[in-house]
């Protein structure tokens, strides 16, 4: 079989966690690539809504094995809280289940305090993390001092890097940010409890991944945040540490690249972004409130992570072409096209202009996004409750309309749309 790879084609949140359920049914491995628990992912099976933040959606499948690959960074206070959830769903996280890469790094609360202290002393010029390390762990990575899950086997030689690891960070707290230092001693027995459960959990998921598709095996890579939070390619320095994008599936798995088959681009029907930085699109007042919500929904437009509102706007072709020429998708997932019933307009971003020149294409990827003004096109609504569709021929004909019109500007077409948030409510248009 193919390794299959699901990516968000937007700033993360368009419901990558609903298409990685959807194609795991017909997964051995759901992989998760990229990122730590800054990632939240929702799956609704009936009355349940499982939120994770480090465990694979596919892992609800019974059938499935979840992998945590080397490109992860990995709090373990946040993954046993996780399982934890999980088994008293009655849902198997044993070992036989669950494998993290001896590669993938650690975030400990030293990293997590710097963040806090780096965020609060950027001012004004926040970037808007989530607080949760991620940046800090993955600097360390790159300055070749982080903290490996492989190194958990050891829990003697582990518990003193973890206590010089605080050691050392404390005093970039102290003396950089005049923050008050953690206690080591503790931090460090802390961890060693940790390495004695998670212990078993480790493994050389690349190999286990190799072997699979050899065996002619289906393996799914789930993506975490958003092409356009890509480190590289997104809307810097407002971005995540990682690379959300099929390349970083590669790299984060230690997979080869010939075993690519699908890769699915997930994209909400309208746009929506957490943090700080520049969104073209974005809407205020009535119309934004109706794609937003109140909060009161777990599907509401409200950070899994953070639980903070999301700034919503009308669809940006602009940036959905972008994101597929960067990741090469050849299907496109639409979520939430539910929500869109009853706007009449709708609108969707078809170019840019900026000191009075119109543009068709990004000149210098998403460099000074603040700069340019969206072009929109009008595009007829639907008042039809459009929730109860299964078939393509269930949807309005302005429906129709408004994918053909995301395929015909985006360049890819549309596979799936999901039309509410329980996992039987989906178009399937392509299998």
């Amino acid at each position: 079989m193919a390794l299959d790879i699901i990516i968000g084609a937007q700033w993360g949140d368009e419901g990558k966690g609903r298409m990685v359920d959807t194609l795991a049914a017909h997964a051995a491995i759901v992989a998760r690539f990229s990122g730590g628990d800054n990632a939240g992912h929702t799956v609704t099976v009936g009355d349940e809504v499982f939120k994770l933040h480090l465990i694979p959606s596919g892992m609800i499948h019974p059938h499935s094995i979840g992998v945590i690959g080397n490109g992860v960074v990995v709090n373990p206070e946040t993954l046993l809280a996780e399982m934890k959830k999980l088994e008293d769903k009655g849902i198997d996280v044993s070992p036989a289940r669950l494998k993290i890469s001896y590669g993938a790094h650690i975030i400990t609360p030293a990293h997590r305090a710097l963040d806090a202290a780096q965020e609060a002393a950027r001012g004004t010029g926040q970037i808007g993390t989530t607080l949760r390390g991620i940046g800090p762990a993955y600097v360390d990575k790159v300055a070749r001092r982080g903290l490996r899950i492989g190194e958990m086997s050891d829990p003697e030689s582990f518990a003193d890097r973890i206590k010089a690891h605080v050691e050392f960070t404390n005093q970039r707290l102290t003396k950089l940010y005049g923050a008050e230092p953690l206690d080591a001693e503790s931090t460090a027995a802390q961890f060693t409890e940790y390495a004695r459960i998670l212990g078993p959990y480790t493994a050389d998921t690349g190999s286990l991944i190799d072997q699979a598709l050899k065996k002619g095996e289906r393996v799914l890579a789930e993506g975490a945040q958003g092409t356009l939070l890509d480190i590289d390619h997104g809307s810097y320095p407002f971005v995540t540490s990682s690379s959300p994008t099929a390349a970083g599936a590669i790299s984060g798995l230690g997979a080869g690249i010939q075993h690519i088959g699908e890769i699915v681009g997930v994209t909400k029907a309208f746009q929506t972004r957490v943090g700080e930085g520049a969104m073209p699109t974005e809407l205020e007042g009535e119309t934004a409130g109706r794609l937003r919500g109140s909060g009161a929904n777990p599907w509401d437009e409200f950070g899994t992570t953070t639980g903070r509102p999301r700034r919503v706007g009308w669809l940006d072709l602009m940036l959905l072409r972008y994101a597929a020429r960067i990741n090469g998708f050849s299907k496109l997932a639409i979520t939430k096209l539910d929500i869109l019933s009853g706007i009449d307009p709708l609108k969707v971003c078809t170019g840019y202009t900026a000191g009075g020149r119109r543009y068709s294409d990004l000149p210098h990827g998403l460099t000074g996004l603040e700069n340019f003004e969206p072009v929109y096109e009008d595009v007829p609504g639907w008042q039809e409750d459009v929730s109860g569709a299964r078939r393509w021929e269930d949807l309005p004909a302005a429906a129709q309309n408004y994918l053909r019109k995301i395929e015909q500007v985006g360049g890819v077409p549309v596979g799936w749309v999901s039309v509410g948030p329980e996992r039987e409510q989906l178009v399937v248009i392509a299998g």
